[in-house]
């Protein structure tokens, strides 16, 4: 018994035990959920094996640009939990929308219609400034399948008569596109595609504009000509009668973080104008303001036929995609009953009342507080405060990327630019994960290139957030 204590001196010794009994039993079931962790759940792209004596961090919170763990350990998220996070974690007017929806309206898939879905359809063909139409999905691995069978159905239905079949997509190297088997078979990185061969047929690719690692020597005018002199030199080889549709990412992003060469997309454009090959852009991770305008292709001017979204169209809070396509595109699908010419495509989550309504209070708070323009003034800020990297530390061979999507190149010597191995780069990662700031890398990609460090923070990120970032790379960098 305590006694000889004044009353406020009493309640706080009362606190303080609660608090303690609280932490005892918080113990007691972080234990318990990494013990089930372990036993329960397949994580993503990770090798399980030395969770047996280290289990994974279990995340319990988040708040604007930070996530916090079950011990409570709290960790800037430089990579805006998988890139899309764009308006930052824990907004309460989120989940009121949500909330709200839930209980208007919880579910009803697009065989019908609802005021939500209507409404976001209009904003993206709004935003995009072009009549079309809008498909929603849930995923960007969706929202890129979807593409590829609005295009292949598209050509055969527009198909002069004795022309066979246009049904070959072409893709880049390096460029990710999704894991559904489509979007795998697109997808240009081998270790994403290893042991899950073969791939679905009619998928081809090209050598992405990568200035840095193979300009050799040429201007970068000189290097995108021979860049598209290889994509039309491929539509050749292959027959123009043959591709239905070419697909890029605007900025290739967890591929390395590879911006186009200038003039890249608009050759890529004509050969299309030219060929009757249709332009995809799939803009998963480079829209809603990720890249310092509201969508990346703006930077160059260019507009595809089909464009495919996700991660940032609800920031994440919700899982939903959509696949925009043209009015000419569109009009091709429009037939009389019983000819077999609509989209027979359904997606029984894609679509739904509650992620619609959440994405247009996400896209009306990405307008609302300009966004996409402090994505450019922070993502300039970001780089000049990589710079002395690429001009002191041997081991960083570049620092490009668009806005807030950054990538850091690490090289053995700036001259062979041999790609830096992959504990050393994984090193980096671990050491600004040691200063409790979360980075990314572009790990499981191709093979012996995995040596790209990646910055996506949330949209939101403020000065000082931006050079504890700065800062927690140097030191891990300089640490090598």
């Amino acid at each position: 018994m305590v006694v000889g204590l004044g009353r406020s001196q009493s309640a706080e010794l009362k606190e303080a035990d609660e608090q303690t009994a609280k932490q005892a039993v918080n113990k007691t079931d972080t234990d318990t959920l990494a013990k089930m962790d372990v036993e329960s759940l397949w994580h993503a792209l990770i090798q399980h094996k030395p969770f047996a004596q280290k289990p994974p961090k279990c995340i319990a919170r988040a708040s604007g640009c930070y996530i916090a763990d079950s011990n409570g350990i709290e960790y800037f998220d430089g990579t805006a939990g998988s890139w899309c996070v764009n308006i930052g974690h824990g907004r309460e007017e989120i989940a009121d929308v949500a909330y709200k929806q839930m209980l208007e309206l919880d579910f009803s898939t697009l065989t019908m219609s609802h005021e939500p879905g209507i409404r976001l359809a209009h904003k993206l063909l709004e935003m995009l400034g072009y009549e079309g139409k809008v498909f929603f999905s849930t995923s960007g691995s969706e929202a890129n399948e979807t593409a590829f069978k609005i295009a292949r159905q598209y050509q055969a239905q527009t198909a002069p008569a004795g022309l066979g079949a246009r049904y070959k997509i072409i893709s880049r190297y390096r460029s990710y596109h999704g894991n559904t088997l489509g979007a795998l078979s697109a997808t240009a990185q081998a270790n994403r595609k290893l042991k899950f061969g073969p791939p679905a047929p009619g998928f081809l690719h090209v050598s992405p504009p990568y200035y840095y690692r193979f300009g050799e020597g040429r201007t970068e005018a000189e290097y995108n000509s021979a860049c598209l002199r290889e994509l039309e030199q491929t539509v050749l080889y292959e027959g123009a009668e043959s591709v239905a549709a070419i697909i890029v990412e605007p900025v290739i992003s967890g591929g390395g973080v590879i911006p186009p060469t200038e003039g890249y997309l608009r050759g890529v454009r004509e050969l299309c104008d030219r060929t009757g090959i249709l332009l995809i852009f799939d803009e998963v991770v480079n829209g809603f303001g990720r890249t310092g305008t509201m969508f990346g292709h703006q930077h160059w001017g260019v507009e595809p036929d089909i464009i495919c979204f996700a991660k940032g169209l609800t920031s994440g809070y919700m899982p939903l995609s959509a696949t925009v396509v043209k009015q000419h595109i569109f009009e091709a699908f429009l037939d009389e009953p019983g000819t077999n010419s609509h989209f027979r495509h359904i997606s029984t989550y894609g679509g739904t009342p509650v992620p619609t309504a959440v994405a247009l209070r996400n896209i009306e708070i990405i307008e609302r507080e300009n966004l996409p323009a402090h994505a450019a003034e922070m993502g300039a800020y970001l780089t000049e405060r990589l710079q002395d990297l690429l001009s002191e530390h041997p081991n960083v061979g570049d620092v490009r990327g668009k806005g807030l999507l950054l990538g850091i190149e690490l090289v053995k010597d700036k001259v062979s630019k041999a790609p830096l191995d992959n504990d050393s780069v994984a090193g980096v990662v671990k050491r600004c994960l040691e200063q409790r700031v979360i980075i990314g890398r572009n790990a499981s990609t191709v093979p012996g290139f995995d040596n790209v460090l990646i910055l996506s923070p949330p949209l939101v990120i403020t000065y000082e957030e931006a050079d504890r970032l700065a800062d927690s790379l140097h030191a891990a960098i300089f640490a090598l």
